[in-house]
Formats: C-alpha cells, structure tokens, sequence
C-alpha cells in the first residue's frame, strides 16, 4: 500500500538538494503564503508548489491529498460565508468581505499543507533526521521521534484498514453517505487501534534501546550533509519568497 509521504526515488536537483534546504524552501512558502495579501501571489505560491512536484515526478501522489483539503477548504469557505458580516452584501447573507476572506482562507490552507508534503516524498526520512541533527543541531532523539511518527503514519492507515475490513466481515457496513453515521461508526475502532498502537511504540522504543539510542551523538553519524552551492541559492530563494509574502 503506497503512502503519500512515501519516498520517491529521483535524480532532479529537487531530489539532490540538502535535507535541511528542502525543508527551508517548504518553510519559505508557508510562510510567503501566511504573510501574502494578494491573490496574484497566493496562487503563485500554489503553482510554485505544483510545478516543483511535476518537476520531481510526484505530482500525480497529491491528489490523494487534494481529496481530503478540497472538501476542507469547501468548509472553511462556507463558515467564512457565514461568520464574516463586513462588506457589501452579494446575494442573502454572503458579503464581499465573506467572499475574500473565505477565498483567501481556502488558498492558504492548500498552500500550507502541499510543501511540506513535497518534501517528505523527495527526502528520505533518515537523511531529514541526520541532517537535521549535523547542520541544524537539533538533538538526535527529538529529530528521531518525528521522523519515527511520520514512519508510524502509513503503518497505522493499514492497521485501520484492517480492522475496518474485519468489522465489514461481520457485517458492519462503512460506506455510508451520511457523516455522523460514519463517525459513529469509526469511534469504537479507535480503542483496538490505541491498543496496538501502544505496542508497537513499545517494541520500538525496546528495539532502539537494545541499538544503543542513548549513545547516539551528532558526530557518530557516518553520512555527512555539507550546504553546496545549490543549497545556498535555494536559500536565497527562500528569502526572496518570504520578501515577496511581506511586500504583497
């Protein structure tokens, strides 16, 4: 079963940028975007998101994901057209000041979540937690713990998928279009999903120990991960983005 966040080998200079550089430029577009005021360069940003993942070859792996925020954004529109009662009005309660906010809200969020999804499908999560540790000095066991919760992500998709195929077994049925159903549905499958959880962050953190986790230091890794030239143009580029977000 293929992941979302699953590495996908390549050979772009997307793929051969350093950890920590990737993890700048998705910082940069957050950020650009967060701080950006006009729709010319939220959408921008948007594109800038899609093109680098058609550059990389991964384009096709967001639409999973697309699945999930389209109908999001559709919400948080929705409570924007409801809640936000400045502006002309353009048809019963929806005003011009709804209708901007919302918009803009509904790019935001699309804009925030895609870059960091990129990056963890062109980067290998152990190069992400050692070159964070080497060139940004965080400590070996906080960059371990979130690299290990991205790994547990597609696990635990499967050991749901599992369950829920055990309970269609015996006869519950999931594919209900009504949403409160579903989540009544869903809720009692969360105590066998806790329950494996739990033992399995507890072999983990048993099989880390008997590795000698403790001991690990920054200078014992044996990759390195200088900044080349590539990398320090990138940052330039994210400076530039995050000047675009502050002047636009």
């Amino acid at each position: 079963m293929i992941n979302i966040i699953d590495y996908v080998p390549g050979q772009t200079l997307l793929h051969r940028l350093n950890p920590v550089t990737k993890l700048a430029l998705a910082a940069a577009i957050i950020a650009a975007t967060f701080l950006a005021d006009s729709y010319a360069l939220l959408l921008v940003l948007l594109a800038l998101t899609f093109a680098l993942a058609a550059y990389a070859g991964v384009a096709g792996r967001l639409a999973p994901l697309l699945k999930v925020l389209v109908p999001l954004a559709v919400v948080m529109l929705a409570l924007q057209l409801v809640f936000v009662r400045t502006g002309a009005p353009v048809w019963g309660i929806v005003t011009t000041d709804g209708l901007v906010t919302g918009s803009k809200v509904c790019l935001r969020l699309l804009g925030v979540a895609l870059p960091l999804v990129l990056v963890l499908m062109v980067t290998k999560l152990t190069d992400l937690a050692n070159a964070c540790v080497e060139v940004l000095h965080v400590p070996y066991r906080y960059a371990f713990t979130f690299t290990t919760a991205l790994r547990f992500v597609p696990v635990f998709s499967q050991e749901m998928n599992a369950i829920m195929e055990a309970q269609t077994a015996r006869g519950v049925q999931y594919d209900t279009k009504n949403p409160f159903k579903k989540l009544q549905l869903m809720l009692p499958l969360c105590v066998p999903l806790l329950v494996s959880s739990v033992g399995r962050t507890d072999a983990t953190a048993l099989a880390a120990e008997q590795r000698g986790f403790y001991l690990r230091t920054r200078e014992s890794s044996y990759k390195r991960y200088p900044l080349a030239a590539r990398d320090w143009l990138a940052l330039a580029c994210c400076v530039a983005l995050i000047a675009l977000g502050v002047a636009f």
